[in-house]
């Protein structure tokens, strides 16, 4: 491949039911019945302690809720498909959490990372008879969404996230369009991470994404026309070795990597403010909650390589909010060629053997 410049990343700143009638019968019973039932099933905590020990007990149908723990900041939900559970986080502190009910074996719910396309609090199926489907929060245009629903305690949805009524209405309240969602896992098998492709296969217009994978010898790709403005998601794939950078949900950009990570399991770094001043902290995702609000040292940056060029283009993007998720699920279909890394460096070091 010849020697090339490497960047660290440390230095960046960083479907129709077979009786549709009968379906919207069940859901108008179950929805009528929600509000009373989430009363008594969901609570509000005051303090981040409170709320972690409040998530280690949640039975099915069961939520927590302490917005006032971190009252401004960007917001990042986590839906944990193999747990059932969503995570809400503000400026990078977990303010929430629920369980949920994702989709059922031939429905599953997606895995990707989303932002939220569309809100709509008194939202009806257009698929299955007009049901109800409160509070929906629109993820991809092809039906999969956020919003209220039942809760049997296992995946039963038809690719939605369904939520307890009352959570669903206090998320509403402290989202917006563009908020970063990630789904991550498997449903069926209770893995940590999904062998599916974590990208959505459609844009914000409903229109099919083609993949476009690096050609053989291109180290990375970047085309930040294609979406100008919205939030900035960056996806690490140690499975893959590759880094994409998503902004308003769509790719602009795809480079190779070397990431050396051992471990098998996901984590979640955002970029949040304190004191004025950007910061990169773990939020702590269910199974690793020690994690959260803890800052990222230098020694973890380090164990992730890139193009220099593309560290440049990826440093000029992000900022608070800025999401990365580290995982071991993939980001394209096909395999990838292996990466030889003739001279890793980092920006401001001198050149050292790679």
């Amino acid at each position: 491949m010849g020697r090339r410049g490497f960047a660290r990343l440390g230095a960046a700143r960083l479907r129709a039911p077979a009786s549709a009638l009968a379906l919207a019968l069940v859901l108008a019973l179950a929805f009528a019945l929600l509000p009373v039932l989430a009363r008594a099933q969901g609570s509000k905590v005051s303090s981040a302690p409170e709320l972690a020990r409040a998530i280690e007990t949640l039975k099915p149908g069961e939520w927590v809720w302490a917005p006032e723990v971190a009252p401004e900041g960007p917001v990042l939900v986590f839906v944990d498909l193999s747990r059932q559970i969503a995570l809400v986080y503000r400026n990078g502190i977990r303010i929430g959490a629920t369980t949920v009910s994702t989709g059922k074996p031939g429905h599953a719910t997606p895995t990707g990372v989303f932002t939220i396309l569309q809100k709509d609090a008194k939202h009806r199926s257009s698929t299955y008879n007009n049901a109800p489907m409160p509070y929906q929060q629109r993820l991809t245009w092809d039906g999969v969404a956020l919003h209220a629903g039942g809760l049997p305690g296992y995946p039963e949805s038809h690719g939605c996230v369904h939520l307890p009524y009352n959570f669903a209405r206090e998320l509403f309240t402290v989202t917006e369009l563009g908020v970063t969602v990630v789904v991550e896992g498997d449903a069926q098998h209770h893995l940590e991470t999904s062998g599916n492709a974590l990208l959505s296969p459609f844009d914000d217009t409903g229109k099919a994404i083609a993949y476009h994978p690096l050609r053989p010898g291109e180290q990375f790709h970047w085309t930040p026309d294609i979406a100008r403005e919205g939030p900035v998601s960056v996806i690490v794939s140690k499975l893959d070795q590759r880094i994409v950078v998503l902004r308003g949900g769509k790719e602009i950009g795809r480079s190779v990597a070397r990431i050396r990570d051992a471990d098998a399991g996901s984590h979640v770094i955002t970029q949040i403010v304190r004191a004025g001043k950007p910061h990169w902290v773990f939020v702590g995702m269910a199974g690793h909650e020690e994690e959260e609000g803890r800052e990222i040292d230098e020694a973890l940056l380090n164990r992730v390589e890139m193009p220099r060029a593309f560290h440049r283009d990826l440093d000029a993007v992000i900022g608070p909010g800025t999401t990365v998720l580290v995982t071991n699920s993939r980001v394209g279909a096909g395999s990838w060629d292996h990466l030889t890394v003739i001279d890793a460096i980092h920006p401001h070091a001198a050149p050292e053997g790679g």
